[in-house]
């Protein structure tokens, strides 16, 4: 089982995403969250870089429930969430 105990998350300008991390047991797999996703759900949220990492902060509890939905183990190192996710 995946869980989201560390709170970091990160902008990634190449990927227009907010990447943050979940872990199951010493397993670390990166998630991604486009933009797109974001604007779902938070459709007033800013077009930068603060207003997609707010909206992440803002909606984090179903953005990782929706990541543990795609979450494989061992599958691979990271995954995408888009606006189809939710």
């Amino acid at each position: 089982m995946i869980e989201f105990p560390n709170y970091s998350r990160s902008y990634d300008r190449t990927r227009h995403a907010v990447r943050f991390w979940g872990y199951d047991s010493a397993l670390e797999a990166s998630f991604f969250i486009e933009e797109d996703a974001l604007r779902r759900l938070q459709p007033d949220a800013h077009r930068n870089e603060s207003g997609f990492l707010n909206a992440f902060d803002s909606n984090r509890d179903v953005i990782c429930a929706a990541a543990a939905s795609v979450y494989v183990r061992g599958s691979r190192g990271s995954y995408d969430l888009v606006a189809a996710n939710f």
